[in-house]
């Protein structure tokens, strides 16, 4: 099922797709969900990022080929950083390019939501706790990345986070298709089963260092092959089983 975020009429709304209209659903993404009668067509209505995380947790080098690309060797443990929650935005929102930055990069990941708290868990209970999983650009100031050697500055300035179009709720996200696009020519080509750690294994290792709530959002790494974006370019990630997010830079 395919849940959406979304604004029509002025009024931010839940839904689910149903093929080419959302049918609205009233409740909250955390809770149990009741349709109802309000139908509108995709082309009328605002598509929002589909959740709205108190905390972002993002996983560093977590792809083979990426890890050789940066230099870095594989890590004993998952490496992780986070990511302010302002930086959230959806679908055909607009990446704005800091002044303080001279090379934004795109990195497509796979976003994991969380459905109800959770705090130490294993592996195998890990699916027990997704609430659905969209695509997601980790924007990054890469030349802030290199320069202060800690990462929530050069991962944090506003719209550094897009997500959608929107949750895709029945997956399994250990063997997908991932793809970015730069003004329509791949750039990034890879699938998720080539991850050092699997999404569960993320989301059992997190749990055992902090808990997450309902709503919380993670981002389970890039492939290799991420690069520069300038103002007046078109982002798209692509995944499979999901579909394609794209944002447009702007200073």
């Amino acid at each position: 099922m395919r849940v959406v975020r979304f604004k029509v009429r002025g009024i931010d709304r839940i839904g689910v797709i149903e093929e080419e209209n959302v049918r609205a659903v009233s409740g909250s993404l955390e809770t149990f969900w009741q349709l109802t009668d309000d139908v509108f067509s995709l082309t009328d209505v605002h598509l929002l990022a589909p959740c709205v995380p108190k905390q972002i947790i993002c996983v560093g080098s977590n792809y083979k080929k990426h890890s050789k690309e940066i230099t870095f060797e594989y890590a004993h443990e998952p490496i992780l950083f986070g990511k302010a929650a302002h930086t959230i935005i959806g679908m055909n929102e607009t990446i704005i390019y800091p002044n303080q930055t001279s090379r934004l990069v795109y990195e497509a990941e796979l976003g994991i939501v969380i459905k109800r708290k959770m705090h130490n868990i294993t592996p195998e209970q890990a699916h027990q706790y997704i609430l659905g999983y969209t695509c997601a650009n980790d924007v990054t100031a890469r030349d802030l990345q290199l320069q202060d050697k800690q990462w929530l500055r050069c991962k944090s300035f506003d719209t550094f986070c897009p997500l959608g179009p929107w949750l895709e709720t029945s997956l399994d996200p250990q063997d997908l298709a991932i793809k970015s696009y730069l003004n329509g020519e791949l750039k990034q080509e890879a699938r998720t089963s080539e991850m050092v750690y699997t999404p569960y294994e993320l989301l059992s290792y997190i749990s055992q260092n902090m808990t997450l709530d309902a709503g919380d959002l993670i981002l389970t790494g890039t492939p290799h092959g991420d690069g520069e974006m300038l103002p007046g370019d078109v982002v798209a990630i692509e995944i499979e089983g999901i579909g394609k997010l794209e944002n447009v830079v702007s200073k």
